[in-house]
């Protein structure tokens, strides 16, 4: 991955590649941001101007490139646009991370590029550090030795100059590379293909991390889950040749005073099963355990971060296959715990596996679940395809978690879960079915979950359907493919867990 330093070099006296200036939309034109200071001196005070006649307009997600002037070190400038100019030259953090990150994507290719972006805290140190981690991600590992040939290797060390190399800004950067190495694996896992990436080698995956960071790994197979009672991730994984698993993986602290079990849905592959989904929905399927990749994620951070706090994930892992076996439209499973589900549709099978794993989570009694998952095309068609969903069974919970993402700057939206929909969900022949109204139905998913949860037990549910895979074109530190969403969101509440403040 990209190496991050800091530097006490002035913008233009290190030697790079490149050096990264910002600017911004001010009411008169564009403004230069704080920390470029030196670049417009070598360029006479008028690097604005030439800017400016160069067609900037200091617009988000803007990079303009520019030969360096005699007096920068640097061979190139390039100045990426912040949005409209904050008053007192501070910017807030996410706006530092996209720049950051457009910046990165632009100098894929070069060895080294100086960060002269504003970095008057630690915050935005850390903001920076990770925009431009995040930014630099790639993921090669099915490219043939000819295409790596050709291929521009991502940008490989950033050195953040111009701000202070205080304890808090060293602390900054370390939680920037935690985070950006953790986020990239999920993105790693998300963007490996379905024939490569399925529940046992996920779980071969989790085992291998356990061990290199002191994680407690627990795996059930097939055998274990159906002498459990485990029938919904095993109605869901039994139409496939590649069994499921249900992986625990456990982080504990000494000191640690609260609990939290996150949730994670792992359908390696979603074909729909035998209510099959139809050609022009299926071939990104294999983006169906986002939400298991974040929680593994995350369990990993609150282990490197040393977090006091215990954190147990808990991946639901299963590949969703027609075949003579697989579960039917209209068969009942009983489900851990003993509830019964009838299966109306074999394509609401997260829900299935979810419901297994919080069950077996509630019985740890943590301090509160959060489950993360794929879940709903109608969260989709919500909230649209940045932005995710957050339901709870208290109010005061599910707030808590908004403000969590919203303080990891990943964009989230509290919904309700309306008692009137359960009806939908009453069944004839079982406790409950899968399906219910079509309408609401990221809502439903949602009440469907909540039957799960141990009375007591703070939950919260994220339907990441929208933002887990990017199908655009980049944009700020986000690429095309898996994109690592909640893992900050997770993180986030492990540290206020820790902290006490959750």
């Amino acid at each position: 991955m990209t190496a991050v330093s800091l530097s006490t070099s002035a913008a233009n006296a290190l030697r790079a590649d490149a050096v990264v200036v910002a600017v911004a939309k001010g009411p008169k034109g564009l403004v230069l941001a704080p920390g470029a200071e030196t670049v417009d001196e070598a360029f006479d005070g008028k690097l604005a101007d030439v800017l400016s006649t160069l067609g900037a307009t200091g617009a988000e997600g803007e990079a303009v490139k520019l030969p360096a002037p005699v007096g920068v070190k640097a061979g190139l400038v390039l100045a990426v646009g912040l949005g409209d100019a904050a008053e007192d030259g501070a910017y807030g953090a996410e706006t530092l991370r996209r720049a950051s990150g457009v910046a990165a994507r632009t100098l894929h290719g070069s060895k080294k590029a100086a960060f002269a972006l504003p970095t008057a805290d630690a915050a935005s140190v850390e903001a920076v550090a990770l925009g431009a981690l995040l930014g630099a991600y790639a993921f090669t590992a099915f490219r043939g030795e000819a295409a790596m040939a050709t291929a521009k290797a991502p940008l490989a060390e950033v050195s953040l100059v111009g701000g202070k190399r205080d304890k808090a800004a060293k602390a900054g950067v370390e939680r920037a590379v935690v985070l950006a190495e953790e986020m990239n694996r999920t993105r790693d896992l998300i963007n490996t293909p379905p024939n490569d990436l399925f529940p046992k080698s996920f779980a071969d995956i989790v085992t291998v991390a356990g061990k290199e960071h002191g994680l407690k790994v627990e795996v059930l197979d097939e055998k274990a889950l159906a002498k459990g009672g485990y029938g919904g991730i095993l109605g869901v994984g039994v139409g496939s040749a590649r069994p499921p698993r249900l992986v625990k993986v456990a982080y504990t602290h000494p000191k640690a005073k609260q609990t939290l079990a996150f949730v994670g849905k792992g359908i390696t592959y979603d074909s729909g099963g035998i209510s099959l989904k139809p050609a022009g929905h299926n071939e990104t399927m294999k983006c169906d355990m986002s939400g298991a990749a974040a929680v593994f994620a995350a369990v990993v951070a609150a282990s490197r971060l040393g977090l006091q706090v215990n954190v147990t994930g808990w991946l639901a892992l299963a590949e969703n296959m027609p075949s003579g076996s697989a579960t039917r439209p209209g068969d009942v499973l009983k489900m851990y715990g003993g509830k019964t589900v009838e299966v109306l549709n074999t394509d609401a099978e997260g829900r299935l596996v979810l419901a297994d794993a919080i069950v077996r989570a509630g019985e740890e009694k943590p301090d509160a679940i959060v489950d993360v998952a794929t879940l709903t095309g109608a969260m989709v068609m919500a909230l649209g395809t940045r932005t995710f969903g957050i339901m709870a069974n208290e109010d005061e919970f599910r707030d808590k978690v908004l403000a969590a993402a919203t303080a990891a700057g990943e964009q989230a939206w509290p919904m309700p879960l309306p008692a009137d929909l359960r009806k939908g969900m009453e069944s004839p022949t079982a406790d409950i079915a899968n399906m219910g109204e079509r309408m609401g139905g990221g809502l439903v998913a949602g009440l469907f979950l909540q039957e799960f949860v141990a009375e007591g037990t703070a939950w919260a549910h994220l339907d990441i359907a929208g933002p887990a895979f990017h199908e655009g074109s980049p944009f700020g530190y986000t690429p095309k493919g898996g994109t690592g969403s909640a893992v900050r969101t997770l993180v986030q509440l492990a540290e206020q867990a820790a902290a006490g403040t959750l």
